[in-house]
């Protein structure tokens, strides 16, 4: 008997329209759905009629689970992997499944579709021809000032997933790690009713964040433009520099030690001005 078919399928990242017609035929036909919570899953299924088997896949019981579900489609078994919104394995549980499948010869097929990410840097306005995609930031804020701090002399488009007990926080780490002046984009909501597109500065994005309550709702991708030349650089890397030295040293020596280093203008770091 021939091995079954793992299909890989993309959902809606909100407007279950955005489902494709391959897709629902797929999901129609094969013989049970492994879904990150079945009961998110069931919604959107029901809407096109599909009526197929439900396998809970998730982070805690994907490592457990994996062997068995490529058991069943050596046995000849199609099965599906979704996500809760939007293309498996970005920032989603699944790749534990795809490698074990792959390594066990059977054959696993994407059907495309909607990805958040890919759908934010669509409409942002930023440079797309290089970008990175970081995912969701450390929830504690001393790993994501770091993590922020490692990429503020990035020179690709960063694009950054966040939710929204945690947005108006992260976007105040990214003014500090980037500077105020760095142009940036939040997509909130995307294909929902109150979907929102920001763009400006960092510091104007988080001023309307703060003012704005309802900018604090939502799924968030945060785009932040990478940095545009050497002068944008050494800056980066003189703020990076100067506030470690200021743990240590008076502002006006870690300004001037912070330049020495790293090229970067001593009025700009001690001044808190660009040039």
């Amino acid at each position: 008997m021939a091995a079954g078919i793992l299909y890989v399928v993309a959902t809606p990242i909100g407007n279950l329209a955005d489902l494709s017609a391959r897709a629902i035929e797929t999901l129609r036909g094969i013989d049970a759905i492994c879904a990150e919570d079945t009961r998110h899953s069931r919604p959107l299924l029901a809407h096109h009629r599909i009526e197929r088997p439900l396998i809970a896949l998730h982070e805690h019981n994907e490592s457990e689970i994996a062997g068995k579900l490529v058991a069943r489609m050596l046995a000849g078994e199609n099965l599906a992997l979704i996500s809760d919104a939007g293309t498996p394995l970005v920032s989603d549980p699944g790749y534990r499944l795809v490698r074990t499948a792959r390594e066990a010869g059977v054959r696993v097929s994407p059907l495309p579709g909607a990805c958040a990410a890919i759908a934010a840097l669509s409409v942002a306005g930023l440079a797309s021809d290089r970008f990175a995609f970081e995912g969701f930031l450390p929830a504690k804020p001393a790993a994501r000032r770091a993590r922020l701090a490692q990429l503020a002399s990035e020179s690709r488009t960063l694009v950054f997933y966040e939710s929204s007990h945690r947005i108006e926080e992260m976007l105040a780490d990214a003014r500090v790690a980037f500077g105020d002046a760095r142009a940036a984009v939040l997509a909130r909501e995307l294909t929902k009713l109150f979907e929102t597109v920001l763009d400006g500065d960092l510091a104007t994005l988080h001023a309307r964040v703060i003012a704005d309550a309802d900018q604090r709702k939502g799924e968030f991708v945060v785009i932040v433009a990478g940095v545009g030349d050497d002068t944008d650089a050494r800056l980066i890397e003189g703020r990076r520099v100067y506030a470690k030295l200021c743990e240590h040293l008076a502002p006006s020596q870690a300004a001037r030690v912070a330049a020495e280093l790293t090229g970067a203008s001593r009025k700009a770091l001690y001044g808190g001005e660009t040039e």
